[in-house]
Order: structure tokens, then sequence, then C-alpha cells
């Protein structure tokens, strides 16, 4: 694993650090339901997958353990063959079809030479310089470049040369010159290509999507057209920010060759008071006139989608303050004046009226389905009884809403597709506590299964699967999904596991909202805390924790009063539903919910143990934000200090298990962040365990990291929750 830019690189293959997990393809009818499978290499490591918009071929690669091909599918053979034996580097993009049915395939260039190797004498120092004047807050990312033999393996590594070739291989044509491209595109109408690539000098404070860009259109015979932007090194943007200058480019998925993208008008700084946050800019072929401004956003502007057979987008903006999205109906022709179709808390589950339901063009562009003025949405349809997805048909001239079909009985469906152009047919995702996922489709008069997917694990078919909700003190309605074990018995009493994360609303009406079904199949694996089931447990699982205020700036200010409150609520609940007793109760979560464990077992006594993977606990060292707060440490040193549970070591009396990934690249996360934090317990007095698992991220992939992670959890609560002595029964108070 090369770490470089803020990125995990494999020389071997050159291709992004990632274990797989497909080993095989098959090509299933529809209508028949035969199924053919595909003849691939033996131990075939599949990646990359990718339907030609036609529908006949499927491109993907196959890994193998120093190496990367190219192969195709045709569909109607059921054939797959290699078309490039190696030298594929798909690290920022894998291969894509373009209109025409050719394919667009990231190379290796061919004279990049040997890989670099590190001289064992120093060049000299590594020199970084901060003039001054000019605030550069960043994140606390990892992986960084370090040093300048860094800057030449990144290089080596990640500088493509983009290839055109026909989908058996033949008629290579080379575009361009190799680059750093971390982006090609072919406009719809087939004529240009859109390419981005990064340009030195690199940095080493932040990582490679911070680094200079230039962004140009290109003909197909590799002539330049035009450059669309320059971009600088983004080194210095305030905390959320954005860079000034265009952004987001990409082409109108609709018109022949024209372009779309943002620009900022508040200098990119979302601190600054502001009218109108964004504009959206326009540019079509042959790209020498001067953009268009399309329109002007009150917020920031958070991207677009196009529509199936017409020049209108709907596009988006956010109000980081309110939390409050807007979605507008807009004509890049400009025919007629742009529409709002809504505006709503994004944290409002309840009155979300669904996503676009999405389709291909005939030039491979992702679009919204549109079918005679009617686009198709589907949504999860939370409500205080449980999620009930749906299909919706709205009508872009009047805005009226219809609702096709909602997902009812004791199972939970959502859409995964539409079968036919009018919504009459459609495809879904079927579970129910009994049964695994498959899918299924609907037609106007009947439905029928088009996979029969196995029970992953019979042996815990039998897990009780219940949503239950009740109240904070404070009054905010608090869910949790109660997962009971096989072969329980109303009135048992159970030892009791919490696992939650915390999040942060604007207010309690939509903190409460019930965002989860009771009628999902219970899926178990890797080192999921469901594993406790299996060992006598209740689970309390996705325990709310919510962190309301109306000043997002402040929101934290009462965190940890908040989360005890809701922890408390949730441990007195299982005493009144009976199935646990308010002690055998042990409570943990992964990365910012470990944060929150730490928290709670330094702030209260509602738990015996705890259990934090991949936490971060000393908020000193992410001094530029964390989470969703936006102070910085010299802003708001006070709450940085109260919301570090690294501070409040000396109150953990109640024992703390900590795991973390030797290796892990999450932004905040660093495994420092764990080995302080248990020399601080250790060091006070405290009963804690660091356990930190070799060469993993901030999630655990390797087999052996998983079941040690799974023995290590058990053990843990084994002896200090189920097995340990109560407070009452020794006497204590």
């Amino acid at each position: 694993m090369e770490r470089l830019a803020g990125q995990r690189l494999d020389a071997a293959t050159n291709d992004n650090f990632n274990p797989r997990n497909f080993v095989g393809l098959s090509l299933k009818d529809i209508d028949t339901g035969a199924v053919r499978k595909v003849v691939l290499p033996d131990n075939a490591d599949i990646a990359d997958q990718s339907w030609s918009p036609d529908g006949r071929y499927v491109v993907f690669t196959n890994t193998t353990t120093d190496g990367m091909s190219l192969w195709t599918l045709d569909t109607r053979s059921a054939k797959a063959r290699q078309i490039l034996k190696d030298g594929i580097n798909p690290i920022f993009q894998e291969p894509r079809w373009l209109p025409d049915g050719r394919l667009l395939v990231l190379t290796i260039p061919k004279d990049r030479g040997d890989k670099p190797m590190a001289s064992l004498t120093p060049a000299g120092p590594a020199i970084q310089d901060a003039s001054g004047g000019q605030d550069a807050q960043t994140r606390t990312y990892q992986d960084l470049l370090k040093t300048p033999h860094d800057e030449a393996l990144y290089t080596w590594l990640v500088e493509s040369q983009p290839v055109i070739m026909r989908p058996d291989g033949s008629r290579k044509k080379t575009l361009g010159t190799p680059r750093i491209y971390i982006d090609a595109s072919a406009s719809p109408n087939g004529d240009y290509i859109l390419m981005e690539w990064i340009n030195e000098p690199f940095s080493y404070q932040v990582p490679w999507s911070r680094f200079p860009k230039t962004t140009a259109v290109w003909t197909m015979d590799g002539e330049a057209a035009a450059v669309i932007a320059e971009q600088p090194l983004a080194d210095s943007l305030p905390v959320q920010g954005v860079v000034t200058g265009p952004r987001n480019i990409a082409w109108h998925p609709t018109a022949p060759a024209t372009l779309l993208w943002a620009e900022a008008q508040d200098g990119g700084d979302p601190r600054m008071k502001t009218d109108h946050r964004d504009a959206l800019m326009t540019l079509s072929s042959p790209f020498t006139d001067e953009a268009n401004r399309l329109h002007t956003f009150e917020d920031r502007f958070s991207g677009f989608i196009g529509l199936d057979g017409d020049d209108d987008i709907i596009a988006y903006d956010y109000d980081r303050d309110t939390r409050e999205i807007r979605t507008a109906l807009i004509d890049v022709m400009g025919s007629h004046a742009p529409r709002v179709i809504e505006v709503r808390n994004v944290q409002d589950a309840y009155a979300d009226p669904g996503d676009p339901v999405r389709t291909l063009t005939e030039s491979g562009f992702s679009v919204a389905r549109v079918h005679d003025g009617q686009l198709f949405l589907s949504g999860n349809g939370a409500s205080p009884d449980g999620a009930r997805p749906f299909l919706r048909r709205f009508d872009l001239a009047t805005f009226e809403t219809t609702e096709l079909w909602r997902n009812t009985g004791e199972e939970y469906e959502y859409i995964v597709d539409l079968a036919a152009d009018d919504g009459s047919a459609f495809v879904t995702y079927y579970e129910s506590p009994a049964l695994p996922g498959n899918y299924r489709l609907h037609n106007s008069d009947s439905t029928r299964f088009l996979t029969d997917f196995p029970d992953p694990h019979p042996e815990l078919t039998d897990i009780s699967r219940e949503l239950i909700t009740y109240k904070r003190k404070d009054g905010v309605e608090l869910s949790s999904t109660l997962y009971l074990p096989p072969g329980y018995e109303k009135g048992d009493t159970l030892p009791v596991v919490v696992w939650a994360y915390p999040r942060e609303f604007n207010d309690a009406a939509t903190a409460g909202q019930v965002r989860d079904s009771k009628h999902r199949f219970t899926r178990i694996g890797g080192y999921s805390h469901l594993f406790f089931l299996t060992q006598g447990y209740a689970v309390m699982d996705r325990a709310a924790m919510p962190v309301v205020g109306s000043d997002p700036e402040t929101v934290n200010d009462t965190f940890i009063e908040q989360i005890v409150d809701s922890a408390q609520a949730a441990v007195d609940e299982s005493v009144r539903r009976g199935f646990g007793d308010g002690v055998q109760v042990g409570v943990g979560g992964h990365s910012y919910g470990a944060f929150m464990t730490a928290h709670l077992l330094a702030q209260s006594d509602i738990f015996r143990a705890g259990i934090a993977r991949s936490g971060a606990y000393n908020r000193t060292l992410t001094p530029f934000g964390f989470q969703a707060e936006r102070r910085i440490f010299w802003d708001a040193p006070e709450t940085y200090f109260k919301l570090s549970p690294f501070m409040s070591a000396n109150l953990i009396n109640e024992p703390m298990l900590m795991i973390h990934g030797a290796k892990d690249n999450n932004s905040g996360t660093f495994p420092q962040q764990s080995e302080r934090m248990f020399a601080a317990v250790k060091g006070t007095g405290g009963t804690s365990r660091l356990v930190m698992l070799p060469h993993e991220a901030h999630g655990y992939r390797g087999r052996e990291s998983v079941l040690h992670t799974l023995a290590e959890m058990v053990d843990w609560f084994e002896t200090h929750v189920k097995n340990a002595e109560s407070d009452v029964a020794s006497g204590e108070e």
C-alpha cells in the first residue's frame, strides 16, 4: 500500500488499494428466467463493471496479484473476452463508454519508466512555508505527501494516457498527452472530450482534490478546443468553503455539447453574508464565446440532474445554516424563467418527496426518467409508523404529485427501476423479517420474483426486530430498532447493548422522526454489533442520539447533556418494556459513536461498560472543525476542551474497550487518538483495553481483524456487562 496525497494505492496493480468482493458474473433473462453463467478465469476478481448505453456489452476489469486486465462481455452470446492484458490505470476513472459505442480507457503511459526508488540519503529537508496574512484552515488529513520521493512516486502511479478503442479492443487511438487525468468524459454528441487533470505544485498539507487543476475541452481528433478553468492550489479554503472560479464542470446531458458549472459569488466563504452565494454558468460549442449566467442561487449550489428528452434541468442549492434545500426547474435554453419546485429542511424525512428515478440516454448520461411531461420519483417514505417506500409521478407543468405505489404489509420493498416508460411496470427490492432481499417485477396485474437469493444465515432468522419509540425528558421523540435473540420469551430480562451515532438537528420535530422499518430482513455480517444477539443480548440499534439546536454554530455547546439524556431514555425504555433491568447495559459506537461512548462513560453512570471503535477523543488535535462543528479551536476553546473526553479521562470509571485500525485514514481519527486516550484512562486508574488492528483503515476488512474484533467485543461485554456484579447486589449505591 502506497499512502500518497490522501489516497491508498496498490503499485502492483496500479489501482486503488481495496479488497474486492465480486468473483463471478451471470446474465438472467427477465422475461424467461433463463440464467447464463459467464465463463471467467480462475480466481476472478471483478470490478469496474459498466453497461454500454445500448445494453449490448458490459466492460469490467479483472485483478490478479500483480496486474489488471480489461474485459468486455457480449450479452448476446454471454461470452467474455480479454481486450487488454495489462496497462490499465483506473485510479481516478474506470473505463467509460462513448456515445458511439467505443470505450475510453485511462492507461499507463508506455514510456513512464521504472518505479521510483527512495534513496537512503535524504536529498535535503522537507520544507513548508506559511507567509501569513491568509487563513489556511484544513482538516487533519492523513496519507499526505511528505517528501520529493513521495511526489515522484505519486506521479508515476497516477499519470495516465487516454486511449479510445472498440469493444473488441481494436482500433486503439491515443488522445492527448500523458497527464494526471482525474476525469475524461465525452459530450453527448460525441464530438468533444471534457478533460480535467492535476498540475504541480503539489501540497504536503492537503489531499489531491485540492491540488491545482486544469479543465479543458478537446476534440475527438486530439485538438485543444478551449480551456474552461485553471484552478490554483486550494490549501487555504475556509471550513466548508469552496474554490472561486468554475467548479463542478459537467456536460449538459441532453444538449449536443453544452457545459454547465457553478461559480461562487461570495468568495467561496460560507461565513460571508450575501443574497447570492452561487451562480450557474453555461457555455456551448465551439466554446469561444463568453459563458452565460443561467441562474443565481441564494445558497450553495449542490448539483443538478438532467431530464430525459428535455433541455430543462433540476438544480439544487443548500443553506447550511437552516439546512434547507431548494429545488428549482431551470430551462437551460432560456425560453422560460426558473421555477422553484420546493424548499424544505433536508432533515425532514416525513416531507421528503423522493428522488428522481434515473435512466440512461442513448449517449450514456444518467438523467431523470420523464414520460409525457411526468417525472417519476421514488423515496423511503419515512413516517411515524416506519418507512414505507413509494413511487410517485410529478407533473412538470402543474407541479402536482400522484402516488402510483406504496409499500404496504409485513415487508419492506423499495423501487429499483421502471420496467415501462409510463410507470405501469417496475422492479423492486423486496425483503421481510423472514425473507432475505430479492428483486421483484410488478406489472399492472401481477408480481413475480426475478431472483431467489437464499438466507445467508438461517440460524439467525428467528431474530425479533421491532421499531420502538420513546421520549427524552425534554420531550424530544426518540426511536431505536430493537433486536431480540432467537427464542426470546416476553418477560425475560436480558443484558442490553445500546449502539448509536449522534447527529445534529435544527429542531426537535425532525430529530424525532422515524426513518427505519421493522419489516426489514436482519442481515448480519462483518464485525457487526448485532452478533451480540448470538450471545443472548438484546440490542437497541441506531438508538437516536439527536443533538438539537436552532443555531448550527453553537449546537455542540449542549452535546454532552443531550446525549446523556438520550442514553438514559433508551435504558429507561428497556426497563419499561421488560427486556432490560437497567443494570446489565453496555454502550458502543464506531467513529463519532466512539466519541459519544467515551463521553457517556465519563459524564454518566448509565452503563456498565463501553466499546469505542475508531474514535477521536482529543478535539484540540482536530482544531479546524470536526463533524458538524464550524468554529475553530481558537474561536471556542472552552467548547473544544469540554467536547474532548480525553480531558475527562479521570472520570471514566466504567471499563472501556477501544479498537482502532493502525492505518486509519479518516480525517480526524488518527490512531494516536486511541493510543493517547488509553494512556490517559490507564494513567488515571481506569479500566481500559486498546486493540490496534494491523494494516486496517477506519473500517476493518481483513478476516483476522474482523474475527478478532468480534472476539474482543464479546469477551468485553461478557466480563463487564453480562457477568459483572450488580451495584445493587454488592450493596453499593
